[in-house]
């Protein structure tokens, strides 16, 4: 049975249809809004997979044909790997709906969302969020929703939900929020350094707007809703785990109130391999049962640590930051560089300053995009003690570094006053909490280190908190471990004076927002400390750019000349670049780029430019060569592409009764520009030359 079902978003018609396509799926629906459709769908497996954790994996394919194109890639297809759009939304995707699953669920479940449409105004990605929600919610599989999405942005002081894309640019707050009918479950996005209250304005603003769709959900349910699966999780031996808490609570008590995090790790490692060896070999065959007993009893530990003890591990208040250190100027060869530590999470920031031709390209469902700043995040497995293979950048890793893009991008320079290509690498060092805020702060002093005249310094701070039976702690500068066993992972980045960035994920079902109101709060008081460390270090940007890093020098020429500046299949072009050691953009308007790691070099080719495409002037003398003669004169090239005329007249100063008995064709002539007419035809003379003593020289 199919069923559609609609809702008005903005002025504009959302619907959700079930029943019609992909029917084998458990559930299976079709989001559309505007001419942007998005097939999502949702299986779980039947069979229960071993495994400690959530095996839940979701997919976002963008198909170029959705925008009625053929892919630019060699085979003309979508290749396998996804691009970092489709990584970022299928994080979107995956984080609110995650910890909506039961418990200890351990069947292997799959959403894949397709666009199948793009009408480059409405955005599919709060689409496949909501089409995401609407599956699980009426397919069999056990699920504690629905949620809903939308977009939130601000135009002209008003707040909108989901405004098209074409106003985007115009919009100071771009925030993605999703939630359930009574609280916010997940916020992502960024803003242009707006304060703490305007962004909780946004972000329940974005609420209100998402609930109608979760009443679209649970009326989609009610119609073409399955029966649930039965699913009881596995329950726990109480006797075991009274032995075991018995045996381990103290010792595991004991580690965890060790600071350094290695030693930590070590000792808790150490406590449930002697509890194992100590049950002996009547519980041989159950040690992941006690393994997965002791796990939950560490996380009860460190959550009395806090709740009922009220300290951390590391001994800290709950609002007090790790102890900074910052350094700049640390690589001697790259354009900017800098260090920052927090505690046990120690981030390297690389700045690397380019040309145009250095932007990256990419193909987009919106079309090509040529993007002048890029920032990568690499997480190495040393950075946490481990051995692992290194491959390509995995998901979370370009979701760190989208986080840190959105957060540095409203800070740096327009391009017309910093015409560079610039990109920034996060090498993470150490890890133990919020290594992409420390890539935020270390990437912001390297930009500093470098000479970009940035709008103004920027951090991060990841907040954390606990909140059970009534009691509610929010700590600022989480640990890796607190992150683990807490209930949210609230990271905010901005200058001195507003928000530029910020992520929320919680692993409760909803967030009051009084208490988002006291972590943005508490967030802000952490930003500004961070940056007041980060000014001892380095506080503005300096006044050059780094001896290594590429001029780059402008030249206007006429659009009419880009031609001969490019020559014959970029014969012109090449050899300039080749002779002056350069790199030369042009752009249709006629600006030249020309990109040089030497004022002489770069002087070279901006005089071989000029040269190429000068224009004439009237009065003024030029050295030129005959290049044709005819009975009536003579054409002499005055310049690369440019000649004129020289009458029979002006060729001397006396009668010539032939051309070809004062010149022939490959002949040097010096002649003056006597007039250019509305046709851009040139008259010249030389008989003019030698009445004025040959006079001063244009070439």
């Amino acid at each position: 049975m199919e069923i559609l079902l609609k809702e008005e978003i903005n002025g504009k018609t959302l619907s959700i249809q079930a029943g019609k396509v992909a029917r084998q799926a458990s559930g299976s629906v079709v989001v559309q809004y505007g001419d942007t459709i998005v097939l999502v769908t949702a299986v779980s497996d039947t069979k229960e997979k071993a495994s400690s954790f959530l095996p839940l994996s979701v997919e976002y394919q963008e198909k170029i044909y959705a925008a009625g194109r053929i892919p630019g890639n060699y085979f003309r297809r979508e290749i396998g790997r996804p691009s970092e759009k489709e990584t970022l939304t299928a994080r979107l995707i995956d984080r609110p709906i995650r910890p909506l699953f039961p418990q200890k669920y351990r069947f292997e479940t799959q959403v894949i969302a397709t666009v199948l449409s793009m009408d480059q105004e409405n955005d599919p990605d709060t689409l496949a969020m909501l089409g995401a929600s609407a599956a699980l919610t009426i397919s069999d599989i056990p699920f504690a929703g629905p949620i809903a999405s939308v977009r939130v942005g601000r135009i002209d002081g008003q707040l909108q939900a989901n405004p098209p894309i074409s106003l985007w640019e115009k919009s100071d707050i771009n925030i993605i929020v999703a939630g359930t009918k009574t609280g916010v479950v997940m916020v992502e996005g960024s803003a242009n350094l707006i304060s703490e209250s305007e962004m909780m304005d946004a972000i329940f603003f974005g609420h209100e707007a998402l609930k109608p769709l979760i009443d679209l959900q649970l009326k989609l349910q009610e119609t073409h809703g399955v029966v649930k699966r039965a699913f009881e999780p596995p329950a726990t031996d109480e006797n075991l785990a009274g032995l075991l808490e018995t045996e381990a609570a103290a010792l595991i008590r004991e580690a965890l109130v060790i600071p350094e995090k290695t030693k930590r790790q070590v000792a808790l490692r150490n406590v449930k391999a002697q509890v194992i060896e100590k049950l002996g070999e009547p519980y041989a065959e159950r040690e992941e049962e006690i393994r997965d007993i002791l796990g939950d009893l560490q996380k009860k530990i460190s959550r009395d640590l806090i709740l009922k003890e009220g300290r951390r591990i590391d001994n800290r208040k709950f609002d007090e930051i790790r102890p900074i250190t910052c350094e700049v100027g640390v690589l001697p060869r790259p354009h900017g560089s800098a260090l920052f530590t927090r505690g046990e999470t120690q981030v390297l920031g690389v700045l690397t300053l380019g040309s145009g031709q250095d932007e990256q390209r990419v193909e987009t469902l919106s079309g090509e995009e040529f993007r002048p700043f890029m920032l990568h995040y690499n997480f190495p497995p040393y950075s946490v003690g481990e051995v692992k293979r290194i491959s390509g950048p995995s998901r979370r890793d370009i979701g760190h570094g989208g986080l840190s893009t959105r957060a540095i991008e409203k800070i740096l320079p327009d391009k017309e006053d910093f015409d560079y290509t610039i990109r920034l690498v996060s090498e993470v060092l150490e890890s133990n909490g919020s290594s992409s805020m420390g890539t935020v702060c270390s990437c912001c002093m390297a930009l500093m280190d470098g000479g970009v005249p940035i709008k103004a310094p920027v951090a991060g701070i990841a907040m954390g908190l606990v909140q059970e039976d009534g009691q509610v702690v929010i700590l600022s500068d989480i640990l890796g471990d607190e992150d683990h066993t807490g209930d949210m992972d609230f990271k905010v980045a901005g200058t001195h004076d507003g928000i530029s960035a910020l992520q929320m994920d919680i692993k409760i079902h909803e967030l009051p927002k009084q208490i988002m109101e006291k972590a943005l709060e508490q967030a802000r008081a952490g930003r500004l400390h961070i940056l007041d460390k980060m000014a001892q270090a380095i506080g503005k940007p300096r006044r050059e750019i780094s001896p290594y890093a590429p001029t780059i020098s402008t030249v206007q020429v006429h659009p009419d000349k880009i031609r001969e500046i490019i020559g014959p299949g970029g014969k012109v072009i090449r050899g300039i670049q080749a002779e002056t050691n350069t790199t030369i953009n042009i752009d249709d308007s006629g600006t030249v780029k020309i990109a040089a790691f030497s004022k002489e070099e770069a002087d070279a080719a901006i005089k071989i430019v000029k040269e190429l495409t000068q224009e004439p002037e009237i009065g003024a003398i030029y050295d030129g060569t005959v290049v044709k003669i005819t009975d009536f004169g003579a054409f002499v090239q005055i310049l690369p592409g440019t000649d004129g005329l020289v009458h029979i007249s002006q060729l001397a100063n006396h009668r010539v009764t032939k051309v070809s008995d004062i010149v022939k064709e490959g002949d040097k002539l010096k002649v003056k520009v006597l007039e250019i007419n509305r046709d851009g035809k040139i008259r010249l003379s030389h008989k003019a030359v030698l009445e004025e003593g040959n006079g001063r020289t244009r070439r």
